[in-house]
Parts: structure tokens; C-alpha cells; sequence
């Protein structure tokens, strides 16, 4: 490309082959994250020296509709001597005749995938020198979805070619597949999924940085299957995908089903095609397959269904957001038979967490765990309703789950990646422990301590009350921990103020929490060490610490509190007509266990008070438990509805309000 005297030559088929993507063809560079990439600046003739020593030159890649640099999707970046592998860099050499300048760009390793340009600004003038798309990157050590062994690089990455397995579990077909990643138009096509998924249209800024993350890429590609066509099954060779773009449904489960290959490798995620036989579909969650007859032995529909076979696809990733156990394998169904958040999606889960019934890890995992190793459960319904169990099995779900071996067409059984042996001993634990996680998941809890805070019923200023922080433990194990409770005023800015309790000093003390128990422990808020600190608006904030430094567990809740103000007793005495005397009685009963000073009653209305507000003020305080009294005569001025509002100041007690509305005839 060609601009302001500047010619930029991308070098797309050198660079092709250094970044393995020389099978997409040479329209257009596309290159992998983390890895440095190289062009050349040519000046023409008559523009004058062009030194990297005696210029200031400066590199911008943009990448989505909204390139920030707060989200990564826009960076800048000069030269430098040498290029760094942690983020966007650049460093330049130039030949003898300094017309020609050879760039060396480095990508951050985590980069956000996708279409980029790529500018340059030359003291001040920005000249454009064309676009490339960059790409997941499994050769580099610090990309998300690196791979140690080049043997399955090519098999999971630049395979274009693998077996799909299908039947029953007594008979397994083999059925050869032409996965296409590297076909003409399909990664424009691998792109324009990611640009049509409903987070792009909503907040296309937010979904364009998140693609750095091959989880989210993973989670996305999943749901689109759902959002525009549902659960099915229908693999369809990646050569096909262009024939048929303009059948909207059928492109969709086209470049997904089976097909999340042809997506996930164009895009540079390792993944494998996976089958399932016997694969359960457990609609309620409740990790068991229950089939239902009526006592003529027909089948009653309940949701729950067993499959010949189901097909799913595997992807290899770090998964930052859980342990680095949990690094590895995930399984992702491009075809999901049930909603995730709102959506059918179904994944990326760790098949490590499948196989010991780490049900709480996202995403999917207790759909996917009973789709390997739900039990099965024969019931008959009587005619009085009652189900009687006559029947089932706990090792019929999940046998011989398949896939193609690295470097072979020969099918590999991975079963023990996802279960124990059936009847062992260990299989039947993982299950038991299933079941629990899986009631903490749909409590949206994790095994292991839980920390929450429990208010008083009565919290009203003037009053002392008692808060308490909920140590729960939802594991086998006990417990031990150091615990923190305290109490801060706050303002409505969040800005922290002075603590409410008496003779705050961090006390930290040691508890410990039995397993499948609770510790309640109070917290005690006295008026005569709160009232001075809280601001008007009455805001106290409630933290509740606890922490183990050995095991680098920390838990934190924290919850603000408003506390209640006391209500202003508005009376009219008569009915309100215009331009005629009418009184208002108002009166406030002082919760507080000390005087009041300073009183005053303030109230305005739209056709009430011609405009003006009126206020009464007390020349004397009003002691504790004691009724404050006004009142007031005014004028309606005009017929109608509208609304009179009561204000009540003190020194202590500020800017407590309330309203009646009024019905003005004439």
C-alpha cells in the first residue's frame, strides 16, 4: 500500500510461513499473536532520508468499530532497539541507501483477536499502511491456548482434515471429514460470526476486547448455534460453508456443529472433535435420567432423554478465572440442548472437572458431568399419581467417548479422561460429590467457606441493634480462619468515614467452622458511638473479613445500611378548596435518646403555598420520646391535584422528609 510517498510492502508470503498461516492463501496478511511479523517502509524517490535514528515514528493497530485504548483495541507503540514478547513493540534497520526501512512488529501475546489496521505517524502525519488479522497463537509459550508438542499443533491446529465418529456404542462408524478451515472466505466468515453475536451488537467495544480471551471466543461461537437455530445435530463438511451462506439457519450450525473445528482452528484455538455414546440429556439438573411409564409400559415424556451418540468439540486453553488444575482440555457443545445465562450455550467447562465432579467450575459442567455420568432411573406412574422405581442403571451413560488419534486415523478412547471406571469405587464418590456441588451451583455457591452479613429487623436512627456476618462452610472439612467485623459511616459518594462501633481496633479474632455447618457472629451498634459520624444520609457500611495466609484464602462481604428515619404524621384538618383557609397539623415523634435543638417544620406544594415555602421553628428543644407539633395555615391557589411536601430539620435529625398528596376543588 501506497500513501503519502510512503510504499509499505507486508511481506504476507514470508511471514505466512513463520506463522503458519500460509494455508489461508496470500490475500491478506494474517498473522498469530506473540509472535513478530515484518514489513518494509519504501520511500519514493525525492522524499528525503527516512531514518528510524532520525525520525519519530509511531505504529497504531486498531482493531473493532470503537478502537480504545482503555480496552487495548487501539494501541500505540514506537521503535525501540529490540522488540519485547509481553507486548505490542517495534524495532527497525535500514539499508545503506535509506530509502527502504525494515519493520519488526511484535503482537501481545494477549491481544484481543480479529481485523486490525495498521498506521504510521510520522512527525505528526498519519499514513496508513494496511490491514492484517491476528490470530490465537499456539506456538508461543505466553498465548492462552499454547501447545507443548508440534505433533499436536499440526493434528489440532492445521489439520484440515479428520474422523468423525458415529453409530452405537456396539458398532462405532468412522466417517472421514473435511473440516475447511482453510478455505477461500471462511475466516471472513469465522469474523462475521463473532460480528453478529448479540454482546457485539450490544456493547461491540466491550465484546471486541474480550476476544483476547479464548474462553470468551469459546463461550460465543457456542451460544451463536443456540441463539440462531437451537439444539440439533448436523455436521456439514467445512467446504460446503460458502455454498450454503445464504441459508441463514443452516450456515449457522454449518460452521458450528462439528464445525466449531472449522471455526475454532481458523481462528488458532486447538480443539478435537469429540463423541459421546449413550450421551444423556438431562433437562432439570438433576444429574439423573428419569424415564417415566404408565402401567401399559408407554414411555412418558419427561424431558429426560438418552442419545445413540452425541458430538461435541474439545479446546485447549488456560483457564485464568479457576485453578491452573483446570488448564488443559474443555469441552465446549456447539450444538447445547439447554440455556446458559439467558442463551443455548453450553461451555467451555474443564474435562478435568468433569472427571472428579467439580460441578461448581464454569461453565456447563453439571449438563455436561450428566451427559458422561448421569444414572438412570425406571419408574412406573400409578393411577394415583405415585411414582414407584422398578429398574435403571448407573453404568449405561457414557461408554467409549471418542475421538481421532494425533497423527492417525485411528479412533483413541478417552473415557477415563472424563469418568472412573463404572462401578469403581472412586466413580461412585465422584458422583456422590457431584450431587452436592451441584446443589451449590444452583445456590450459586462454591465448596469451602461462604461469608454474608444478616441485618436487624429494627434499624431505625436513635436505636441500638445488632448486624451479624454468617460464616458458613460448605465443605467436609472444618474450617480456620481470622475474622474482621467493622462498621464505617460512609456518604453517599462512598467516601469512608469514622468507624460506628465502640473502641474500634481491628480486632481480629480466630474462628473455626466445622464442615456442613455455620458461625453467626454479632456485631453491636450503639447510638451514642454512631450518632456523631454517620452522615445525614445515614449511611453506615457493614465489612465482614475473614482470611487464611497459608491456604491464600480470603472471603469479604460487605453490605451499607440505611437506616430507618422517623416518619412526619401529616393531618389535613378539612377539605381543600381554593383560595379558601385551610390547616395542616404536623407532627414528629424525636427517636433519639438525647434532645433536640434547632427545630424547624418546612413545607411547599405546587398551588399550596403560592409559591413560597412556610416554615414554623421551635424556640425550644424537644426532648427524647417527645412529639414535635406544627401548625401550619395556607391558601390553595389553584383547583387541581398535586402533592404537599413536608421537610423536618434539626441538629441531630436532618432533612427527613414526607409527602400527602392533595385533591384541590373549587
Amino acid at each position: 500500500m501506497a500513501q503519502n510517498g510512503v510504499l509499505c510492502y507486508l511481506d504476507i508470503k514470508s511471514n505466512s510461513r513463520s506463522h503458519h498461516t500460509d494455508l489461508y492463501g496470500e490475500e491478506c496478511l494474517i498473522v498469530r499473536r506473540g509472535q513478530p511479523f515484518n514489513i518494509i517502509l519504501h520511500l519514493k524517490p525525492g522524499n528525503g532520508e527516512f531514518s528510524p535514528e532520525e525520525t519519530s515514528l509511531m505504529f497504531t493497530v486498531e482493531t473493532g468499530p470503537l478502537p480504545q485504548e482503555e480496552s487495548d483495541t487501539k494501541v500505540s507503540f514506537g521503535i525501540r532497539e529490540s522488540t519485547l514478547d509481553t507486548e505490542w513493540s517495534a524495532s527497525a534497520t535500514n539499508d545503506p541507501s535509506r530509502n527502504t526501512i525494515s519493520v519488526t512488529i511484535n503482537s501481545s501475546p494477549n491481544a484481543p483477536i480479529g481485523l486490525y489496521s495498521l498506521t504510521l505517524d510520522q512527525e505528526g502525519q498519519n499514513i496508513s499502511l494496511g490491514q492484517f488479522i491476528l490470530l490465537f497463537n499456539a506456538w508461543c509459550p505466553r498465548d492462552a491456548v499454547y501447545m507443548r508438542s508440534e505433533t499436536k499443533r499440526q493434528e489440532y491446529v492445521l489439520a484440515r482434515h479428520g474422523q468423525i465418529y458415529r453409530g452405537t456404542y456396539k458398532r462405532i462408524n468412522g466417517t472421514p471429514w473435511n473440516f475447511g478451515q482453510f478455505d477461500k472466505g471462511v475466516l471472513d466468515i469465522c469474523l462475521m460470526i463473532l460480528d453478529s453475536n448479540p454482546k457485539f451488537v450490544s456493547d461491540a467495544s466491550k465484546d471486541s476486547s474480550s476476544r483476547r480471551s479464548p474462553i470468551y471466543v469459546t463461550r460465543v461461537l457456542s451460544a451463536m448455534v443456540g441463539v440462531s437455530v437451537g439444539p440439533l445435530w448436523a455436521p456439514v463438511s467445512g467446504m460446503l460453508i460458502l455454498q450454503i451462506i445464504t441459508l441463514k439457519h443452516f450456515f449457522w450450525a454449518v460452521v458450528m456443529t462439528c464445525g466449531s473445528p472449522p471455526v475454532a482452528r481458523a481462528l488458532g484455538i486447538p480443539c478435537r472433535v469429540v463423541t459421546n455414546f449413550e450421551s444423556a440429556h438431562d433437562a432439570d439438573a438433576s444429574l439423573m435420567i428419569e424415564n417415566v411409564y404408565d402401567q401399559d409400559g408407554k414411555r412418558i415424556s419427561q424431558g429426560d432423554s438418552v442419545w445413540n451418540f452425541h458430538v461435541w468439540v474439545e479446546s485447549w486453553m488456560t483457564r485464568p478465572d479457576l485453578d491452573s488444575d483446570f488448564d488443559g482440555w474443555q469441552v465446549s457443545d456447539p450444538t447445547p440442548q439447554e440455556t446458559s445465562e439467558g442463551v443455548f450455550c453450553c461451555g467451555p467447562a474443564p474435562v478435568l472437572a468433569i472427571h472428579e465432579g467439580e460441578l461448581t467450575k464454569k461453565y456447563d459442567a453439571p449438563f455436561i458431568f450428566a451427559e458422561v455420568n448421569a444414572d438412570v432411573v425406571d419408574m412406573v406412574r400409578l393411577p394415583n399419581g405415585q411414582l414407584v422405581k422398578f429398574g435403571g442403571s448407573t453404568k449405561s451413560v457414557g461408554r467409549f467417548i471418542s475421538t481421532k488419534a494425533v497423527g492417525s486415523d485411528d479412533r483413541r478412547d478417552i473415557t477415563h479422561q472424563y469418568k472412573y471406571p463404572e462401578g469403581s469405587k472412586e466413580e461412585r464418590q465422584v458422583y456422590k460429590k457431584a450431587k452436592h456441588h451441584n446443589k451449590l451451583r444452583q445456590r450459586e455457591e462454591e465448596p469451602g467457606l461462604r461469608l454474608k452479613i444478616k441485618l436487624a429487623k429494627n434499624m431505625t436512627e436513635g436505636s441500638d441493634f445488632e448486624v451479624f456476618a454468617v460464616l458458613t462452610n460448605n465443605g467436609m472439612e472444618a474450617k480456620t480462619c481470622m475474622f474482621l467485623f467493622f462498621a464505617t459511616a460512609v456518604g453517599y459518594n462512598g467516601r469512608a468515614g469514622e468507624h460506628c462501633e465502640k473502641g474500634f481496633k481491628n480486632p481480629i479474632n480466630r474462628v473455626c467452622v466445622c464442615g456442613f455447618s455455620e458461625r453467626r457472629l454479632s456485631l453491636k451498634l450503639e447510638y451514642e458511638h454512631y450518632g456523631s459520624v454517620i452522615p445525614s444520609d445515614r449511611l453506615i457500611q457493614l465489612s465482614a473479613i475473614t482470611f487464611n495466609k497459608q491456604a491464600v484464602e480470603y472471603y469479604k462481604a460487605e453490605k451499607t445500611i440505611v437506616l430507618d428515619e422517623p416518619e412526619i404524621e401529616i393531618k389535613l384538618l378539612g377539605e381543600a378548596q381554593v383560595n379558601q383557609a385551610l390547616t395542616v397539623e404536623l407532627t414528629l415523634l424525636n427517636p433519639l435518646p438525647e434532645a433536640l435543638q434547632d427545630c424547624s417544620f418546612t413545607m411547599d406544594g405546587v398551588g399550596l403555598t403560592d409559591g413560597k415555602p412556610i416554615t414554623r421553628k421551635y424556640a425550644n428543644s424537644i426532648t427524647t420520646v417527645t412529639e414535635a407539633k406544627a401548625s401550619i395555615e395556607f391558601s390553595p391557589s389553584s383547583v387541581g391535584s398535586t402533592m404537599l411536601l413536608v421537610n423536618f430539620n434539626s441538629d441531630k435529625l436532618k432533612r427527613i422528609k414526607s409527602f400527602i398528596n392533595v385533591v384541590i376543588k373549587e
